[in-house]
């Protein structure tokens, strides 16, 4: 550790100034600013797509000012949690308004996260060198699903009461630890003032210390590599003789102008659901959790919240019917693997081992519980796109056109599953649900085939770049 220096100035000097250099000398205020906005040098070809993880950090800070002011006046009890959200929406003063921007604030953030992870999927943003930053990606979004479960009880309305007790239901499927294991998430026998007690530490206090380790994470692992571009071309490739990338501009103030615009539109959409239609027509909150919690009595129709619905909708669809077609399937891929594959041997035997036990699993162990482990690997497959995409490029710009239609319908297949998710269930919604699960999930699975397969187009040297 060198001496400590203070830069000197003149006896001159504005005031700011020399207050900016006091805190300089003990702490790199200035250089984190050049360091990730004024001289972080940013692809100059970004469209559209890039505006939802500026997105996704207002929400967060929001979700966060917005949950502060609702701690001030929530009650964590289940005999006063009801009328402790009632007394914030009629008695606190504009307290519907901080109510209403948390409940759609959760919402607008899992769309802006899902419209980010589409264009990660689109342009390969997942791809090397920016593998951990897919990662922290994923932790992010697994971490978002559980802030939203654990604060989804809170309201201990109908639906959040119910809703909890099948979720947490879902554990006592693994075998041999399940009920145990359910015993312990909820803290007694039934859904209780002590699992709302555990739910709201964990929403208030556990996942939003993790979650903001993980965007802080994302950021700097981000800004060491460098952002993707809709070419997927490296522009620190080509730089001139300072270093500074060719293709590149500085993201203060050239993106911060554009993130504010994108910000402006979102506001106005988020300010007229807020005032206008908070309910969403009961997606964004459910009609039954206006009423509150009765233990005794169970809705007609339980399910979770439209962002859970996709992966709910796979676990729904793995009946007692399905498991021979899944059987099939576990053993059609381990043979793709062994006979079209380039794995080494003691690879391919392990596949087979692996295989085997699986199908051997299938045997012996329930729907429900199978149900339960393709609702958690539909989510955790994310995190294996690095490994699972062998294409030659990047960008979907320059991927065989009809990688395109995969992609396409890949994602009808997830909205479908999301429809369905809502909806009671019956033998045709059954039926589709399971056809959508194959596809989602084989989209992953087989990926490192697909992926490689067809006519690339050349990928430029530099960025394209259309000055509009």
């Amino acid at each position: 550790m060198g001496a400590f220096h203070e830069k000197k100035l003149p006896d001159d000097a504005p005031v700011s100034a020399k207050a900016l250099n006091w805190v300089d000398s003990r702490f790199p205020l200035t250089a984190t600013w050049k360091a990730h906005l004024s001289e972080y040098y940013a692809p100059k070809n970004f469209n559209f797509w890039y505006i939802f993880g500026s997105l996704a950090l207002l929400v967060l800070v929001i979700q966060i000012v917005t949950g502060i002011f609702l701690v001030m006046h929530y009650k964590p009890d289940a005999t006063l949690a009801f009328a402790s959200v009632e007394y914030i929406m009629r008695d606190v003063p504009w307290g519907w308004l901080v109510r209403y921007m948390h409940s759609t604030g959760a919402s607008a953030f899992f769309i802006v996260v899902y419209l980010h992870m589409v264009r990660g999927l689109l342009y390969g943003s997942y791809r090397k060198p920016r593998e951990l930053v897919w990662l922290f990606g994923v932790g992010i979004f697994l971490c978002l699903m559980g802030e939203a479960f654990f604060g989804y009880l809170l309201p201990w309305g109908q639906m959040s009461y119910w809703g909890a007790q099948v979720i947490v239901n879902l554990f006592g499927a693994i075998p041999f630890i399940g009920p145990d294991l359910s015993l312990w998430i909820r803290g007694d026998y039934v859904v209780s003032d002590a699992t709302l007690n555990r739910f709201f530490s964990f929403h208030v206090i556990a996942i939003p210390l993790v979650l903001i380790g993980l965007v802080v994470a994302h950021i700097i692992a981000l800004h060491e590599v460098g952002s993707n571009n809709p070419d997927g071309v490296e522009i620190k490739e080509k730089t001139d003789e300072k270093g500074v990338p060719l293709d590149g501009v500085p993201f203060h103030p050239y993106y911060t102008v554009h993130d504010i615009f994108g910000v402006s539109i979102f506001l106005m959409v988020f300010s007229a659901v807020v005032f206008f239609a908070p309910e969403m027509g009961g997606y964004f909150l459910e009609y039954n959790n206006f009423i509150p919690a009765d233990s005794l009595k169970t809705p007609p129709h339980i399910a979770p919240v439209w962002y859970f619905t996709p992966f709910y909708s796979i676990l729904r669809a793995t009946t007692a019917d399905f498991m021979g077609w899944l059987i099939a399937g576990v053993a059609a891929y381990v043979a793709l693997l062994v006979f079209k594959s380039r794995l080494s041997s003691k690879l391919k035997i392990a596949a087979i081992v692996i295989g085997l036990a699986i199908i051997g699993g299938m045997l012996i162990f329930d729907a429900k519980f199978w149900g339960v482990v393709l609702m958690g690997l539909s989510v955790v497959i994310l995190g294996g796109l690095p490994w699972l995409d062998k294409s030659q490029v990047k960008s979907i710009r320059y991927r065989p056109s009809w990688h395109k239609y995969v992609y396409l319908v890949f994602g009808i297949a997830f909205v479908i599953l999301g429809y369905l998710g809502v909806q009671p269930p019956t033998a045709i919604g059954t039926t589709v649900s399971q056809v959508c699960s194959f596809i989602y999930l084989g989209f992953f699975l087989l990926m490192p085939w697909w992926s490689a397969a067809g006519t690339f187009k050349p990928v430029p040297d530099r960025v394209v770049y259309h000055p509009h």
